[in-house]
């Protein structure tokens, strides 16, 4: 086991596909605590002992896709569809800068309609008129000038997650159709870093059909690929989607959650400058899931700041947590609970790993 966690703090560990598999098959009570300790000590060593926080708004529900585990699909018709007005954007934007939070996420279904793109653009403007404040875009897949356009007007980090770096993996969760394509979604990978922006993606961890094999080459293509952030956490099944007919196909609960964990520390081993992520996801199967991740080497947190009128209708999975919360309870809360663990937060910080220009 020593062995196995050695590795370089300026490269990260290069574990090979079987080292992998063998770690994230673990089961020694001993033997996951250790893996857990040398992550979060690497995670001290090169990002330091703060997490950053990233306040989430989610600005739409309307979605042109129809991934086949997403509650947001197009074909789900018992999801009361909105969308934000600036008004209220702005709003939570400012609110997300008043409390220190350093950054914003603004996350939505995919649109791909001339009017979002120009709405999203002067959003981004009016946003960065708050002041210092960084903004992290998820809108799925883009265009090359769509990705420019809302770069140029003030977002410098993108998250795009992959679902599955499996290319038949990725075919059994997507619909067999034009708008679900693995080609694609690489291909926006690629723009996204062309155009400047620090590059998020991930994947969902326990999925139908998945192996550690699978999880594996997930951890390799992060790596391989370069990417800047990962935000990634256990599959959590939805009763209105296609993906559901096959939930006897999954671990508990607790077993996802467990290997999700170990996912974040195998990564933050083998990547100890990048930003990695403790999902919501992990909160559902345990109310200190984030807090856990937190401790097996990630480093950001993206509290919710979307009204409780709308959370409710923004939910990938079922039984999302805090959906009658406002901001200012899931900000109390989530400080609540770093402070049990004493974990430090990087009030008003961007907490970017590696340098970025200065698009203030």
């Amino acid at each position: 086991m020593k062995e196995a966690l050695q590795y370089s703090e300026t490269e990260g560990r290069n574990f090979s596909r079987e080292e992998l598999v063998t770690l994230l098959s673990l089961t020694d009570a001993d033997e996951i605590a250790a893996l857990f300790k040398e992550a979060f000590d690497c995670k001290i060593r090169t990002r330091g002992d703060k997490v950053y926080l990233r306040g989430l708004i989610e600005i739409s529900n309307i979605c042109r896709k129809n991934c086949l585990y997403c509650g947001l699909r197009h074909s789900n018709i018992s999801v009361r569809r909105y969308e934000l007005d600036d008004e209220t954007v702005l709003k939570e934007a400012g609110f997300a800068y008043d409390a220190g939070y350093g950054s914003v996420v603004i996350q939505g279904g995919e649109r791909r309609d001339g009017e979002f793109i120009s709405r999203i653009e002067s959003l981004l403007r009016g946003i960065k008129k708050k002041g210092n404040i960084g903004i992290t875009l998820s809108l799925g897949e883009q265009t090359d000038e769509t990705y420019r356009r809302w770069f140029e007007a003030g977002a410098h980090r993108y998250l795009l997650r992959i679902e599955s770096s499996d290319r038949n993996l990725y075919a059994r969760i997507h619909p067999d159709n034009n708008l679900h394509s693995f080609d694609e979604r690489l291909a926006c990978l690629e723009s996204l870093k062309k155009n400047g922006y620090k590059v998020g993606t991930g994947v969902m961890i326990g999925l139908p059909f998945q192996t550690f094999e699978n999880l594996a080459d997930d951890l390799l293509f992060f790596k391989e690929t370069g990417v800047d952030m990962v935000g990634m956490g256990p599959y959590l099944e939805h009763d209105m989607t296609p993906l559901y007919e096959y939930r006897n196909l999954l671990m508990s609960g607790h077993e996802r959650l467990l290997l999700s964990l170990k996912m974040v520390a195998l990564l933050r081993l083998m990547m100890p400058d990048i930003n990695i992520a403790a999902t919501t996801a992990m909160q559902v199967l345990d109310p200190y899931g984030r807090e856990k991740a937190i401790m097996a080497g990630a480093n950001v947190l993206m509290p919710n700041m979307t009204d409780p009128d709308n959370r409710e209708n923004y939910q990938i999975y079922n039984n999302k947590p805090g959906i009658n919360d406002d901001a200012e309870i899931t900000k109390s809360k989530i400080i609540e609970n770093l402070e049990s663990f004493g974990i430090r937060i990087g009030w008003n910080e961007w907490g970017d790993a590696r340098p970025v220009d200065n698009r203030q």
